[in-house]
């Protein structure tokens, strides 16, 4: 039988081995290599499989390239609340790094996070907010996303947030998004009509003003392998002794507006706003905002686990040697390498 042959070194400095020309492998056909004599730890390149080889001791293995733990995300705050008589609220901040998808507020695809093995990340779920009050943030590690901005009553400048709350009826201004930390949303609608409040904006678009009163629509996603649309804006409410009717959320989730009843909430999960509520006395309530949502997507052999109470699902991408896990309650998340 013929003995693996070994590269010679061609010079050495200090503790660091350096070669003359590149270094090359041996290469072997798959029967050839397994006519050599071998040891533990050989190498050699398999001419017929195109791979690095090397043996165990008792078999030979490709040589394993491990992927690095490159997570992609969409992370989304709670959207804001619709006001009682008044504007819709404004979606959560929408931030995205899958694939060329945009972010909210037009902002491009942000950059994967690349993460160490065996290190607990931090990830909190942003709830909705009530009647008038601004979403909760959504975190990812280094990842904020700002809760959706309040939609307000008669005469009152909506809130600012991920995406701008709406203003109330009555010659009052919608809410800017909050770009303290990257843009992540559109602000919301002003209102000049003594009826109809602004629509909340939306990831995708601003919101509607005065009659229109819609919410400005969100932004569709296939990070979990379908497109899904999320971050709608909630649309407005007002005053329904001179108007009637309803003023219709934004496209992913956000609740419709009405003149003569209580808003919708926004849609769970999706960081939408709250639909503004009737104004014609007594008061008709808004609705709360959607909660917010985490999804990430990583290499197949990595495992995620929780801690803290985090909680999530996972589902394997076979097409794509990927998992894309959705984060359903709040704590700590860290992966260890499947070996």
């Amino acid at each position: 039988m013929s003995k693996l042959e070994t590269n010679s070194i061609g010079k050495y400095s200090n503790n660091n081995v350096s070669f003359d020309d590149s270094l090359n492998l041996k290469s072997y056909s798959t029967s050839a290599r397994n006519g050599l004599t071998s040891a533990a730890g050989d190498l050699i390149y398999n001419s017929d499989d195109n791979k690095v080889q090397v043996f165990n001791g008792s078999s030979w293995n490709d040589l394993a390239t491990t992927a690095p733990l490159t997570v992609q995300y969409l992370v989304i705050a709670g959207g804001g609340g619709g006001a009682s008589g008044g504007a819709g609220g404004g979606a959560g901040g929408y931030r995205n790094s899958y694939a060329s998808e945009t972010t909210g507020g037009g902002g491009s695809t942000e950059t994967p996070l690349s993460l160490a093995v065996s290190t607990s990340y931090t990830v909190t779920i942003g709830g909705g907010g009530g009647i008038s009050t601004v979403g909760n943030d959504s975190v990812f590690s280094t990842i904020t996303s700002k809760g959706g901005g309040d939609g307000n009553g008669y005469n009152t400048s909506g809130g600012t947030g991920g995406s701008g709350g709406g203003g109330g009826h009555g010659s009052s201004s919608g809410g800017a998004a909050d770009t303290s930390i990257v843009t992540m949303g559109f602000a919301g609608a002003g209102a000049t009509n003594s009826s109809v409040g602004g629509g909340g904006g939306g990831a995708g678009e601003v919101g509607s003003t005065d009659a229109g009163g819609q919410g400005g629509d969100g932004l569709s996603s296939s990070i979990t392998g379908s497109a899904v649309t999320r971050g709608g804006g909630g649309g407005a409410g007002g005053d329904g002794t001179t108007s009637s009717g309803t003023h219709a959320g934004g496209d992913g989730g956000g609740g419709t507006g009405k003149m003569n009843a209580a808003g919708d909430a926004g849609t769970a999960a999706t960081g939408g706003g709250g639909g503004g509520g009737g104004f014609n006395p007594p008061l008709q309530n808004g609705g709360a905002g959607g909660g917010g949502t985490i999804i990430l997507r990583y290499p197949v052999n990595y495992h995620i686990a929780y801690a803290g109470g985090a909680a999530g699902t996972t589902v394997y991408q076979d097409n794509t040697l990927e998992k894309v896990t959705t984060i359903t309650s709040s704590g700590t998340i860290s992966w260890s390498l499947i070996t």
